[in-house]
């Protein structure tokens, strides 16, 4: 099977064109779901697959899947599937998803010219507001793929102006019917851009994903005195801004010390910050934070978590502020397939591509699709970890060879004989 280089790239470039916006340095897009963008993506894709002879169809929130059945493969076997999404974040880059789409793509298109013959169907697949830039949180798509979430629920999501996902994908013309169900595939296979300098560190073109790191996120909120800043002496504030500063650093120590004594990949951050009533002449009487722990070890980032508990512990007792907590978002990490990852690193080995394990440590749909079947998550080197920025890049060679191995693995697991692969 050969990957043809121009052809993937074309059809990067082409996508990149939807949404685009003009920026000093690098190249932009921007594509929310149910917007004339999105509307633009989603229709070269489906004028893309059905060039390649898929069946697509779209299902009611939106997932679109091409769904290749050569005359070699038991049309009722469970399909190998592959893909990401086409939204964007708000002036992201051109690879973060696309390339994971139009990769999958690539490697079907490159089983058809190779005359290769798989025992199972193989279905590419774009799934809905994975960003989480206009309806929910993100994996949106995925979600509803997997029955964690219902079509009747997704569909009633609504944007800050109102409008619900039903709405905005019926004016694109892109609300289908039914549910992509992802527990009837028998495998399935995600490529992105690893986000991350370690694939480019390590000179190594293709990372195989051991484990999606878990993600939890706290909700703190310090409630001190708001007093006038020049008539409020020192020794009677109760400063909330003040406390809440202690927390961060304390914060910040727990992951460093996780890292040093249990594990290397955890990571904790306070990524924001209200202040109220933020004037500067008044001192901070409630500030809120948000708070961001991930690893791929769930007891490390429990063991941050109680950290920043008794961090709070201590400033109501020094300070006297009262303060909360809440941890509405918690997801443990997700490990993935061994036997895909064993694949991937053989089809590597097969077309001379060079794999290395590492760790994700953001979240993809992989995350829910893992749930309820076999999973894997490929990485393509990020051009100094750059993502979400118009300066995100990923060389088209290293593009090319990411779906190198996107696609042997795909053949191996849909049954082609490794001799034809």
């Amino acid at each position: 099977m050969e990957i043809d280089t121009d052809r993937l790239q074309a059809d990067i470039e082409a996508n990149a064109k939807h949404g685009e916006i003009e920026v000093a340095d690098g190249r932009a897009r921007t594509v929310l779901t149910g917007t004339d963008a999105n509307r633009a993506a989603r229709e070269t894709l489906v004028g893309r697959m059905e060039a390649a002879g898929l069946d697509v169809t779209v299902d009611a929130v939106g997932n679109i899947a091409g769904t290749w059945t050569p005359e070699s493969a038991d049309p009722d076997a469970p399909p190998v599937a592959a893909g990401s999404h086409v939204d964007s974040v708000p002036e992201g880059g051109i690879f973060d998803g696309p390339l994971g789409v139009y990769a999958a793509l690539e490697a079907v298109r490159a089983m058809q010219d190779a005359g290769v013959e798989p025992a199972r169907p193989l279905v590419v697949v774009s799934f809905t507001e994975e960003e989480g830039q206009r309806f929910a949180d993100g994996l949106l798509g995925s979600s509803v793929a997997v029955g964690d979430r219902s079509v009747e629920d997704a569909l009633a999501i609504e944007d800050d102006d109102g409008i619900a996902l039903v709405d905005a994908l019926e004016r694109i013309g892109f609300r289908g019917e039914g549910r992509l169900d992802a527990s009837e595939w028998e495998a399935w296979y995600e490529l992105h851009i690893e986000q991350d300098t370690r694939l480019e560190r390590e000179n190594v073109p293709v990372g195989v994903v051991t484990t999606i790191t878990g993600i939890t996120h706290c909700e703190v909120e310090i409630l001190g005195e708001a007093n006038h800043a020049g008539a409020t002496p020192m020794d009677e504030r109760t400063d909330a801004l003040a406390a809440a500063s202690e927390v961060v650093l304390d914060v910040e120590a727990a992951a460093t010390d996780v890292v040093e004594t249990e594990s290397e990949t955890a990571v904790g951050t306070v990524g924001s910050l209200s202040v109220s009533p933020n004037a500067t002449n008044v001192v901070p009487g409630t500030v809120e934070l948000g708070v961001d722990i991930r690893d791929v070890e769930y007891q490390s980032m429990q063991t941050i978590v109680e950290a920043t508990r008794s961090s709070l512990a201590i400033v109501e007792a020094d300070r006297g502020v009262e303060t909360s907590f809440a941890r509405p978002f918690d997801l443990e990490p997700t490990p993935m397939s061994e036997s895909l990852r064993e694949a991937a690193h053989r089809a590597g080995a097969a077309a001379d591509v060079q794999t290395m394990d590492l760790h994700s440590g953001a979240a993809h749909d992989t995350m829910h699709v893992a749930d309820v079947t076999e999973a894997a998550l490929l990485f393509a080197p990020s051009q100094e970890g750059i993502s979400h920025n118009p300066r995100e890049w990923t060389d088209w060679e290293d593009c090319a060879n990411a779906t190198r191995v996107l696609a042997g693995a795909m053949a191996e697991s849909a049954g082609v004989d490794a001799d034809e692969a």
